[in-house]
């Protein structure tokens, strides 16, 4: 008899002990960065209608919450301006946890596919230039940042397994080279801590990163997933499954805002491409209810993508329609900007080399955009008007404040057609802010294309270094 009392205690203090468990995710852990200036939001769960506190230790405040039916709970916390490290505890009154090293500053979403999630020491038998010495220098106990793993399931998942890292040469050599050198730049400028959470999966197109109802209006002749078996062969270009398994858990973190660099694996239907990007960047925003906040994203690197398709190759799969989707998106998306690749392309490597340029053209962008720094070339040359004078074609360009150059090379990328829509490559004259084109077959042009093909090189610069994107002024 004494010892089923003593067993009957002991299974209803381990009940009690069940039901009284605190869990937090893996966003809200040692050494996590909330965004500052703002309500940043925190969840968690516990038993079902309990009662918690939450205190900060920035300001000795105290929150009360209770947990709904299913035992999740949610709440905001008031965050001053930069600064750390701070403390965390979330108490139900027999237990607490504690959350250590929390700094406030700056918080940024990175995501996209393989361009993305490309470490600082490179793909095997890839190298990102000048990764090695990024990493040694990488040291920083102001920059924080958490990778959520690949994952592809059916249904939206709350949590993922991970912990946020302090910068390293030990975690930064298999965080995102992109994400690093947008980060580091912006801590650098801005001199506060900043935060990046990193969502990628190489591979990907941009169906996977939206979820049904984001699908819902266009005609893609895509099934979404039914079953696990739907996700045995390329899950990462499955309708919805990495919105599921990787943003899911993150939807709803305190950010200031997002950088993308996708395309790639989108490069075979690029006439669908803008509308899908705009409707995922519009839905991102309404899901994390902050507004449109900042959306800066990469422009795909040339390549020769020809190479997937050795024998059944046809225009459209040309890159260069793919960058131009891009480029019209940048123009339609409110609060955005891109990053253009142009000079960074290899023909045979998919993953350009020079992520430093990628991810520091992205922070140009948030530090003018964004932050309102002013003084330096964020924006690259593009396109303005033409003007047809006989057989010549003058080109304007705009966001020049200082010119362009080919830096004393023959530019050769243009190319002229008349009314036939045969192109013939041009003769160029570049001015300071235009360029004088023409060509001995076109006696009466009426289009103008600059390197609207699937591999090329950058030749038209801003003076800042920031190369022009290719472009066409005819729909043919």
């Amino acid at each position: 008899m004494k010892n089923k009392i003593v067993l009957v205690i002991a299974c209803v203090f381990s009940v009690f002990t069940l039901q009284a468990e605190i869990k937090l995710p893996a966003l809200f852990t040692d050494n996590m960065l909330l965004q500052q200036h703002g309500n940043a939001p925190i969840w968690g769960w516990a038993s079902k209608s309990e009662g918690l506190k939450i205190t900060t230790s920035w300001d000795g405040k105290i929150y009360e919450v209770k947990a709904d039916k299913t035992g999740k709970w949610k709440t905001s916390l008031q965050t001053p301006a930069a600064g750390g490290p701070f403390t965390i505890s979330v108490s139900n009154g027999n237990e607490t946890k504690l959350i250590n090293n929390v700094l406030i500053g700056e918080v940024w979403l990175c995501s996209g596919q393989s361009n993305m999630e490309m470490p600082l020491k490179g793909f095997p038998g890839q190298p990102v230039q000048g990764g090695n010495e990024a990493i040694v220098r990488s040291n920083n106990k102001n920059i924080h940042f958490i990778t959520v793993p690949r994952a592809t399931v059916l249904e939206p998942k709350e949590d993922f397994e991970g912990g946020w890292h302090v910068a390293s040469p030990k975690t930064t050599a298999n965080f995102s080279a992109t994400a690093w050198y947008f980060g580091a730049l912006l801590q650098e400028v801005l001199d506060v801590p900043v935060g990046m959470i990193v969502v990628s999966y190489g591979g990907s197109n941009v169906e996977a990163w939206m979820n049904e109802e984001m699908l819902k209006d266009f005609d893609l002749a895509l099934d979404l997933p039914k079953s696990e078996d739907d996700l045995k062969s390329s899950p990462n270009r499955v309708p919805t499954t990495l919105f599921n398994g990787m943003l899911s858990p993150v939807i709803g973190y305190g950010i200031k805002g997002a950088i993308w660099y996708q395309g790639e694996s989108n490069y075979e239907r690029p006439f669908q491409y803008k509308d899908l990007f705009k409707k995922m960047v519009m839905s991102w925003r309404e899901l994390w209810n902050q507004g449109e906040f900042p959306f800066y994203f990469a422009q795909i690197a040339p390549f020769d993508y020809a190479r997937f398709h050795p024998n059944d190759n046809k225009e459209e799969f040309n890159s260069a329609y793919l960058r131009e989707a891009q480029l019209k998106a940048s123009k339609e998306i409110p609060n955005s900007g891109m990053a253009v690749l142009l000079d960074v392309g290899e023909f045979g490597n998919i993953h350009p080399a020079q992520k430093n340029k990628g991810g520091e053209r992205l922070a140009y962008q948030a530090l003018a955009k964004t932050y309102g720094f002013e003084g330096f070339e964020f924006e690259s040359p593009g396109y303005n008007a033409m003007e047809i004078k006989g057989s010549t074609v003058t080109v304007s360009f705009n966001n020049v404040p200082n010119g362009v150059t080919s830096y004393d090379k023959e530019v050769v990328g243009f190319e002229i057609a008349g009314e036939n829509k045969v192109f013939y490559p041009a003769q160029a004259v570049l001015r300071r802010k235009s360029v004088l084109l023409s060509s001995p077959q076109v006696e009466k042009p009426v289009a103008v294309r600059y390197l609207f093909k699937d591999f090329t090189k950058a030749e038209i610069f801003s003076t800042g270094g920031l190369p022009m994107s290719s472009f066409r002024t005819d729909e043919w």
